[in-house]
C-alpha cells in the first residue's frame, strides 16, 4: 500500500485498533451485506459464504491495521482474492463492487461505534479520505491480479488447446475415446465436415490470418488454430458441405499470404492427411501470393509443390536456356508462353492480350523452341512446357534466376 496515513488521528487509530478484535465478526457481517446487494455472490458454486467471509475479514483486518498504524496482518490481500475470485469466474466490476461495499461498510463501522462528539465527528471526517485512498489502492491491486491471472488462464487455455490440436494433427490420439476427448476440448464435433487450412507467414510471429476465428463464427463456421514458425494450421468445422466455397472466399479475403485448403473430409481421425494436403496446396500457390488453393483443384500445381527437387529439376529440363537469358529476354519469353497457354494457344488472342502483332508472338515463341529445343506442335512438348511454367510460378524460378 502506497497511501500515508499520516493524517489519521490518535483517536481513529485507537478505535481502528479496538475494531480490529473484531475482524472476524465485522467480516461476517460485510459477506451478508454483499450477498443481499449481489445475487452472484449468493451462488455457492461460485464463490462459498466461507470464502467471502474470510476475504471479507482479512480485508477488513487490514484496513484497520492501516488506520491504527500496525503492521499489516499476514491473511489474504487485495492480491489474493482478486486472482481468486478471476479462477472462480467473478466478473472485475463485480468484485469491484463488493469493494467498494466494505468502504462504506468500514467507514459506517467506525462511525456506529464513535462517540459521537464533535471532536470524534472532525476525526473520522479527517480520515475518510485517507479510508477511501486505501480502499483505492486496495482495488487497484486487487484489479491487477486479477487481470493477470485472467491473462494467465489465457495462455494455459491456449497451449493446452494448442498442444490438443497438435496431437489431432499429427494422428497420435487414432481414433478412439482420446480424439473424442479431444474433440470436445477443442470445441469440435467428433463428426461432421471438416477442413484442414495451412497459411503462410511472412514474417515470425505474424497471423497469416488475422482474427480469422471470429471472422469464421459469423459464418456459424467453428475453427481452433495453432501458429507455427511458418505456418498458422487449423481445423474447420463446417454447417453444411455447400459452405467450402464460401469459406474459401473468407479466408482469401483474409490471407496476407498464400494459403493452402486440404480435401474435405467427415472424421477428424483424418486431419493428419488433411493437413498434407493443406500444406503442398500451399506451396502450389505462386510465392508472396494471396491465393488460395485447395488441393483438389489444382492437380498439376499439386504434383509439382508435392516434390519441389524433382519441380525444379524439371522446369530446368524443359525451360532452363529461357532461365538462362539476360532478364529483359526471358521475361519477355516466358510471358509470352504463359499468355499463349491462356489465351488457349490461339496467336492472335495472346497477342491482343500482350498489346502487340501476331508476328511478334510467333517470333517469340519460335525463339522458345530454339533455346528449348521442343516443338509447340507436338503435344508432348506442350504437356512439359505447360508444367515446367507452372513449376517456375510455384517456386519462383525465375525470379531465382535474376
Amino acid at each position: 500500500m502506497t497511501t500515508s496515513t499520516t493524517a489519521v488521528s490518535p483517536y481513529v487509530r485507537e478505535l481502528s485498533a479496538t475494531l480490529l478484535t473484531r475482524s472476524g465478526e465485522l467480516g461476517a457481517e460485510l459477506a451478508e451485506l454483499i450477498k443481499a446487494t449481489d445475487s452472484r455472490y449468493r451462488d455457492e458454486h461460485v464463490v462459498t459464504t466461507e470464502d467471502l467471509v474470510r476475504s471479507c475479514s482479512d480485508n477488513i483486518e487490514m484496513i484497520f491495521c492501516a488506520l491504527a498504524g500496525l503492521p499489516s496482518p499476514a491473511t489474504e490481500g487485495p492480491r489474493e482474492t482478486g486472482r481468486r475470485r478471476a479462477e472462480q469466474g467473478m466478473p472485475l466490476a463485480v468484485t469491484l463492487r463488493g469493494y467498494r461495499i466494505g468502504g462504506r461498510f468500514v467507514w459506517n463501522v467506525l462511525v456506529r461505534h464513535s462517540d459521537r462528539s464533535v471532536a470524534a465527528r472532525d476525526a473520522l471526517l479527517q480520515a475518510a479520505e485517507v479510508i477511501w485512498a486505501v480502499i483505492d489502492d486496495y482495488s487497484e491491486s486487487l484489479s491487477d491480479a486479477f487481470r493477470d491471472a485472467i491473462a494467465d488462464s489465457a495462455r494455459r487455455d491456449t497451449q493446452v488447446r494448442t498442444a490438443v490440436l497438435g496431437s489431432v494433427l499429427d494422428g497420435s490420439l487414432g481414433d478412439g475415446p482420446a480424439l473424442w476427448e479431444a474433440a470436445t476440448v477443442l470445441g469440435l464435433p467428433h463428426q461432421g465436415t471438416f477442413l484442414v487450412v495451412a497459411a503462410e507467414t511472412r514474417q515470425a510471429a505474424d497471423e497469416p490470418l488475422p482474427r480469422v476465428e471470429i471472422a469464421l463464427r459469423s459464418r456459424e463456421v467453428g475453427s481452433v488454430w495453432r501458429l507455427e514458425a511458418d505456418r498458422q494450421v487449423g481445423i474447420l468445422s463446417l454447417p453444411r458441405e455447400s459452405a467450402v466455397a464460401p469459406v474459401c472466399t473468407q479466408l482469401s479475403q483474409l490471407a496476407t499470404g498464400r494459403v493452402g485448403v486440404g480435401q474435405r473430409f467427415s472424421a477428424l481421425e483424418l486431419a493428419p492427411q488433411a493437413l498434407r494436403q493443406a500444406r503442398v496446396a500451399c506451396l502450389a500457390a505462386a510465392p508472396d501470393s494471396r491465393v488460395v488453393v485447395r488441393y483438389e483443384d489444382e492437380p498439376a500445381a499439386i504434383l509439382l509443390a508435392s516434390s519441389p527437387d524433382a519441380g525444379t529439376a524439371f522446369a530446368q529440363t524443359v525451360l532452363g536456356s529461357v532461365l538462362a537469358q539476360p532478364v529483359a529476354d526471358r521475361e519477355v519469353l516466358l510471358g509470352t508462353l504463359r499468355s499463349w497457354f491462356a489465351q488457349g494457344a490461339s496467336t492472335s488472342a495472346a497477342a491482343g492480350q500482350l498489346f502487340v502483332h501476331r508476328n511478334t508472338v510467333r517470333y517469340r515463341l519460335r525463339r522458345v523452341e530454339e533455346l528449348t529445343g521442343r516443338s509447340l506442335a507436338d503435344p508432348a512438348a506442350i504437356g512439359q512446357f505447360h508444367l515446367a511454367l507452372e513449376a517456375i510460378r510455384i517456386f519462383g524460378l525465375d525470379r531465382a534466376a535474376t
